[in-house]
């Protein structure tokens, strides 16, 4: 029996004293909509500073606030380090660009699986995709992640494994089925392909997704290291990975982790990406 399995409070705030910080609420949405917009240029300028932008690929959507059923997307060939609120493009689930920068390209794939992922979950604000490496090399083992570390019981029972790979998404068939794979969790491994996290901020889809791609590349580590005295890693037990599931692994753990980096990257960038 774990020391640790009571009754007790196991929310984010029960790990810490002190008024503990929230999300900003706004009651005008186009008011919400300009700081989603800034949030979620911080997100790629957070992304490019990770290395996780590999050439034109990858993507990070914000659902508009205004008009629901649209997203807020980067345009497409635009470099992410440099990318301002102003260069956003807004997207209808048609596919059509109906709002946003002068740079109105739009990257077929983005689309393809962001509108089928935020069509199937109403639930979610942010969806996040890229190719970043440690996620890409894991990708291509046919196998869902393990719970080896209390950093990967955030994704205890809430982690997808996507087995098919179907080639670039150009259709949407391709962008249905990773949405069906993913169901009802935060995250999912596309198999040959990379990672998809999703958050009902923008903060936790982001941090879900630093966080996969770390433990992807502890798991290869830890694999290897393993292999090579001839044994295996040693996993969580279930008792325990649940337990700390309920404060690593929930949304406002992941708006409240990524919170950090947020504010370093707002340091950073000065007044430059909210333009």
């Amino acid at each position: 029996m774990s020391p640790h399995s009571t009754k007790a409070g196991s929310a984010m705030e029960s790990a810490s004293k002190g008024k503990f910080p929230r999300p900003p609420s706004f009651k005008d949405p186009l008011d919400e909509r300009q700081y989603l917009k800034q949030r979620l240029a911080l997100a790629f300028r957070l992304f490019a500073k990770k290395g996780y932008d590999e050439g034109v690929a990858g993507h990070i959507t914000v659902r508009d606030p205004v008009e629901t059923d649209t997203f807020w997307v980067n345009p497409f060939g635009v470099a992410w380090p440099l990318l301002r609120a102003s260069d956003l493009i807004r997207v209808n689930h048609s596919g059509e660009v109906v709002d946003g920068g002068s740079v109105r390209l739009l990257n077929v794939a983005a689309y393809m699986i962001h509108s089928a992922v935020h069509s199937a979950r109403p639930d979610i604000q942010a969806v996040a995709h890229s190719h970043s490496i440690y996620g890409r090399a894991f990708s291509t083992l046919g196998r869902n992640l393990e719970i080896t570390t209390q950093d990967t019981c955030a994704f205890y029972n809430d982690i997808a494994l996507y087995d098919t790979f179907g080639g670039i998404v150009l259709g949407p068939e391709e962008g249905h089925h990773i949405a069906e794979a993913l169901g009802p969790k935060k995250a999912a491994i596309l198999s040959n392909h990379g990672l998809l996290t999703v958050g009902t901020s923008i903060e936790s889809c982001v941090y879900w997704f630093t966080s996969l791609e770390n433990c992807c590349h502890a798991q290869l580590l830890a694999d290897a290291a393993a292999a090579g005295r001839g044994g295996e890693t040693v996993k969580v037990a279930e008792e325990e990975a649940a337990f700390t599931y309920k404060t690593v692994g929930s949304e406002q753990a992941g708006w409240f982790s990524a919170k950090p980096a947020f504010d370093m990257m707002e340091h950073e960038a000065g007044n430059d990406y909210k333009l």
